[in-house]
């Protein structure tokens, strides 16, 4: 067993009734304004020079808040929901300050900002004494009422808080963070080394590979008829705003597809191997280049994300080989270096006689260089030829 529990998270479709999506709507406003609320009052303190202790700000924007003209209508829906977007704008500030000191690793955060009423996404976050879940398989949120859900399968354990959210398309849907004690899985021989592409989405050391599935190029002419359609709409017309949600549904379409997709392979990938090794990729950095529409289409980042995930989850062993490393360049075989490669090359032959598959070759590479790594890591000798 792990020794920390794993915390998940397990979505589902709602469908709350006409009234019910308006105590919706209320508390996404309300929590909305309690959020801009707490930024707003940080940063004057900041300014002044006072120094505010969380307790302090929940008091002056929910408990004294509630108690003006201005903001009465607070007390309309659940404090819980309020209390929430407290915490959610100190987590935010938290995040952002432990990004500036390096604490927080990866891409640097940017100061929190004001939320609007116009935002694609809206969501309330409610702790367990906020909700519940009925026998009759319906989820329960105060001042709201009994939710309907499509449970499409059973939540594991007990939550400890869920999140009702509504997208950009007008869905909504509950997440629910459960914690599990996941057991290993059975350990196999194989590991693999995964070389990412455009043309093959993915090209395995063992020699099996993931052909692109290509998900956005595949509904770009429906997407752009969809958006060609809301262009010609009248601003603030009702017309458009059904266009927007049309292609909003596109997209959500596109996006969930892809999701399915990479959990579905990056199981079965877990599932497979002992260890998995991938190369670091500079994704935003091919982000920015003429390749930038396939590969927001490909999806590595989730990909991997989930490949790592996953294997943290279930007791495999993940990496990520430096993003210098020649994968492509050097020979699987004799271990000889031979230079850049034009994309268009796809086979070439060493100077030790053997032929080689571009992407074959370049993953039993990745798959050498991140067991060196590996076994690096334990302080025992290691050899890229091995």
């Amino acid at each position: 067993m792990n020794a920390t529990p794993t915390v998940l998270r397990y979505n589902y479709r709602i469908y709350p009734t006409p009234g019910q999506r308006i105590e919706l709507a209320k508390a996404f406003g309300c929590a909305r304004v309690v959020f801009n609320d707490c930024i707003r009052f940080r940063q004057e303190s900041h300014a002044s020079g006072v120094k505010v202790s969380d307790t302090d700000v929940q008091k002056r924007v929910v408990t004294a808040a509630k108690a003006t003209p201005e903001r009465g209508w607070l007390a309309e829906v659940s404090s819980v929901v309020l209390v929430q977007a407290c915490q959610d704008a100190r987590v935010a500030y938290r995040n952002f300050f432990d990004s500036l000191s390096g604490k927080r690793k990866g891409r640097k955060m940017g100061a929190p900002r004001f939320r609007s009423r116009k935002d694609n996404r809206q969501a309330i976050r409610l702790t367990r004494n906020g909700f519940s879940l009925r026998p009759n398989g319906k989820l329960y949120a105060a001042k709201i009422g009994e939710l309907k859900v499509a449970w499409s399968r059973g939540l594991p354990s007990d939550p400890s808080s869920v999140t009702i959210i509504k997208d950009a398309s007008g869905r909504y849907f509950a997440s629910f963070v459960v914690q599990l004690d996941d057991a290993p899985l059975p350990a196999v021989d194989s590991e693999v080394g995964i070389d990412l592409g455009l043309t093959t989405f993915a090209v395995l050391s063992n020699g099996k590979t993931i052909e692109s599935p290509k998900f956005f190029r595949r509904a770009e002419r429906k997407l752009r008829k969809a958006q060609q359609a809301l262009s010609r709409k009248d601003k603030g017309s009702n017309n458009r705003a059904k266009a927007r949600i049309r292609v909003a549904k596109a997209h959500a379409k596109v996006r969930d597809t892809r999701a399915d997709w990479a959990h579905k392979h990056s199981t079965q990938i877990i599932r497979e191997n002992q260890a998995v090794y991938v190369e670091d990729l500079c994704i935003t950095g091919l982000a920015r280049t003429r390749m930038a529409k396939s590969v927001h289409d490909a999806g590595w980042a989730q990909f991997t994300r989930m490949l790592e995930e996953k294997a943290n989850r279930f007791g495999r062993t993940f990496g990520k080989v430096d993003r210098f490393f020649p994968s492509s360049q050097l020979c699987s075989v004799c271990g000889a270096v031979d230079g850049k490669k034009a994309l268009s090359i796809r086979e070439w032959t060493c100077r030790c006689g053997t032929t080689h598959d571009r992407d074959l070759n370049a993953a039993k590479n990745i798959l050498a260089a991140g067991r060196a790594e590996s076994l690096n890591a334990c302080g025992e000798p290691v050899s890229l030829s091995a």
